[in-house]
């Protein structure tokens, strides 16, 4: 059985080829004379996806179809179908290659719930990396879990107590204090110094329990996040060089990157909404 599309190609290949008529070769394959002269209206359009697709993972090299088609929709206010989006996707052979893993099984953890507004819980952690000479430096990260905005990336060889108060401060100068920070059991979260703060702003610290990183999944899902974009991508030579290429990302991750947990929206969109 011969498909349309391929009696219209067979009908085109005669006219060019040996010179019959349309009329005559249309009859030949059956094929309407209409079906025959068809053009396909949406290829301006079709290049413009494409360009935009090209474009989108040049610049982030990371995101899959997913985070590019939400980005398009949700961002730029482009109402194409996914499903057009994605055949064009394909066409062009951007699919990100995927490592199979090893599953382990695990116990489900419990499910967080979503704060039903900003500065009801954050999410506090650290992360640690090394400079190109081997130094090793650390990232402390703050995460409100209501539209899992990044409230900042604080960098540094040491990062003590005292350095997450003040960091603390700064944002809280700028966002408004917490009802509740959800931290682990490290050094710097059971100090004195930290504790005092918290009472002194009358903020409450939610300890995770010991070996159970899935209670804070949401900064631990960001912590994927940061490594993935822009951590593990780089040879950093400085310190300042870190922090620099943090706060630019930070601000990209907030305003332009789609957001799973928030139902594709950007975590500025949805705090906009809930305003």
């Amino acid at each position: 059985m011969i498909r349309p599309a391929q009696r219209r190609e067979l009908a085109v290949k005669a006219v060019a080829m040996k010179g019959v008529s349309i009329a005559l070769a249309c009859r030949a394959f059956d094929v309407s004379e209409t079906c025959y002269r068809y053009s396909p209206k949406l290829d301006d359009e079709n290049e413009q996806i494409a360009d935009l697709l090209l474009g989108l993972t040049r610049a982030k090299k990371s995101w899959g179809f997913g985070l590019c088609f939400l980005y398009m929709r949700n961002v730029q206010g482009h109402g194409w179908n996914h499903k057009r989006v994605y055949r064009i996707y394909r066409e062009l052979e951007l699919n990100l290659r995927i490592k199979p893993r090893k599953r382990l099984k695990r116990e489900k953890p419990e499910a967080l719930a979503v704060p039903e507004a900003a500065n009801e819980v954050w999410s506090m952690d650290f992360m640690a990396d090394r400079l190109g000479d081997g130094r090793q430096f650390r990232l402390l990260k703050v995460l409100d879990d209501f539209n899992r905005e990044g409230l900042g990336i604080e960098v540094d060889f040491s990062l003590p107590a005292e350095r997450v108060v003040r960091a603390l401060n700064q944002i809280i100068e700028w966002r408004g204090a917490p009802k509740t920070i959800r931290v682990d059991n490290g050094p710097e979260y059971i100090s004195g110094t930290l504790m005092e703060w918290a009472e002194h702003k009358g903020i409450a610290l939610a300890h995770i329990q010991p070996g159970k990183p899935q209670q804070n999944a949401y900064v631990e899902r960001y912590n994927r996040t940061v490594r993935h974009e822009w951590l593990d991508l780089n040879i950093f030579e400085s310190i300042d060089e870190v922090q620099q290429i943090a706060t630019e990302w930070l601000w990209s991750y907030n305003n332009e990157r789609p957001n799973m947990g928030n139902g594709g929206m950007t975590p500025a969109q949805k705090l906009r909404m809930a305003a």
